[in-house]
């Protein structure tokens, strides 16, 4: 998919694990050549503008956030400059998906458990970020890291093998990837945009069924419950503790399945969760859950995190499990809890000092009023939502694996380029030509499509009527 970009015409044997060749007319040193770390406390409060690494990028992180796990003074922080590189250099055991790399774009100060990078002049900071980041993506890292969780410092880095194009190259590099990034960037947005509105579309198509109901003729009755509004006449609407039932049976040697809660997965056994931080080694002990129970993450029940559990299985002790005492139609209660309107309600029963700490306790839960009508409509209820919302969710599911299909290529493309697979810098000095290949992406995702953005927009809409 990149036919237009050429490899160089000579190569050289790298002599790296990660790289086989490198063009011939490349150097390769050892990265104190080209980074030395950087040291400079924030002694004094010389700067008070915090910054911090989120996905890739190094941002000033506003006043309001400025909360919960921060240090008692900001002293304890390090002074970063525009062209730093800073590197979250901890943890590599058990965190593979993060981005560790950003570039520096603000003065500031930033966290101290990070590592701090400046350039010796022998690569320029853009690319010397580049080059960094691409070993980032190609997972280098991971295998230069010491103590029990795998933690990266600069006598590992200084060591490490760096690539040394001339400078004319990695200006070349630099602008091909600003250009192509953009672009992909733009393409990435615009998929989400997409996505967020087909959620809205989904959402509305949900809300009407499960509080409305199916029969357009129905009468309907006041429920004094602000965040419900009315429901049909037939309907009950009842507390939380006469829908379910906390229960508290514990696994005694831990063998069961072990059920992990993800936010877009649901509760589904451990090893299909991808993001896992480290699990516990035993789970002697924990909760055990049957299938048809409603789980709770208490610390995050208010973001939407729970699920009508697939499984049986042990799950953390910190989890709630709550029983549906009339288990017929029951996943209709689970679309209740997660309709827009009623997470409301459960930020609102949550409670804490700290938003990230916020809890759901089982009492509070209990008092929630739910609409419930009877066993039969809430299973027809349920049959209807999932015929209303199927091309929707095939539609997000399209452009979910786009955005995939994307950050590979964009992977791909950054590896090739920075490490010169790929020779850029005829295309670098054509702006226009560099962004012809996200275009050939473009089109190639569009040929798989089963519906365009405004045809899966259309079906939304209409679903939703």
């Amino acid at each position: 998919m990149i036919d237009y970009l050429k490899p160089y015409p000579e190569y050289k044997d790298s002599g790296l694990l990660w790289l086989e060749k490198v063009p011939a007319h490349w150097a390769i040193k050892p990265g104190f050549a080209a980074y030395r770390q950087k040291r400079q406390k924030n002694t004094g409060m010389i700067e008070k503008r915090v910054l911090s690494l989120s996905y890739g990028r190094i941002v000033i992180k506003p006043d309001d956030k400025l909360h919960g796990l921060v240090p008692e003074s900001f002293e304890t922080y390090q002074v970063v400059d525009p062209g730093d590189i800073i590197i979250r250099s901890t943890d590599l055991q058990n965190d593979w998906n993060s981005l560790r790399v950003g570039l520096v774009r603000d003065r500031g100060i930033i966290t101290s458990a990070y590592l701090c990078l400046d350039m010796t002049g022998l690569l320029s900071a853009e690319y010397g970020y580049q080059q960094l980041h691409a070993l980032d993506l190609m997972k280098v890292f991971y295998g230069m890291g010491s103590g029990l969780r795998q933690n990266l410092d600069f006598s590992d880095l200084k060591r490490m093998p760096v690539l040394i194009p001339p400078p004319d190259e990695q200006a070349a590099i630099v602008r091909f990837l600003d250009h192509a990034n953009r672009r992909i960037d733009r393409y990435i947005r615009a998929k989400r945009k997409l996505i967020t509105l087909l959620n809205e579309q989904k959402q509305a198509i949900i809300h009407q069924a499960v509080t409305r109901g199916l029969d357009p003729n129905v009468r309907f009755k006041p429920t004094g419950v602000e965040w419900l509004g009315e429901v049909p006449e037939h309907w009950e609407v009842k507390r939380c503790r006469y829908i379910f039932r906390e229960v508290d049976e514990r696994s005694i040697d831990g063998m069961e399945e072990h059920l992990s809660m993800s936010q877009k997965l649901g509760l589904v056994p451990s090893h299909l969760v991808e993001n896992k931080t480290l699990i516990s080694e035993s789970y002697a002990g924990g909760k055990l859950c049957r299938a048809g129970d409603l789980v709770l993450n208490r610390l995050k029940a208010h973001l939407g995190v729970f699920a009508l559990s697939q499984y049986a299985g042990v799950i953390s002790p910190d989890y709630t499990v709550l029983r549906p005492i009339d288990p017929a139609g029951i996943e209709y209660f689970e679309r209740v809890l997660r309709s827009p309107a009623c997470r409301g309600e459960l930020r609102t029963r949550a409670k804490g000092i700290v938003e990230g700490f916020w809890r759901l306790y089982t009492d509070d839960f209990y008092d929630i009023r739910l609409p419930v009508p009877p066993p039969k409509e809430r299973v027809a209820i349920i049959d209807s939502i999932r015929i209303a919302t199927a091309k929707i969710e095939n539609s997000v599911s399209n452009a979910e694996r786009e955005i995939d299909l994307l950050r590979e290529y964009h992977t791909r493309l950054v590896a090739d380029v920075v490490t010169g697979q790929l020779d850029v810098r005829a295309a670098a000095s054509l702006p226009a030509i560099a962004g012809e290949e996200v275009e050939r992406m473009e089109d190639w995702l569009a040929e798989d499509d089963e519906m365009t953005e405004s045809e899966a927009l259309t079906e939304a809409e209409t679903d939703a009527e």
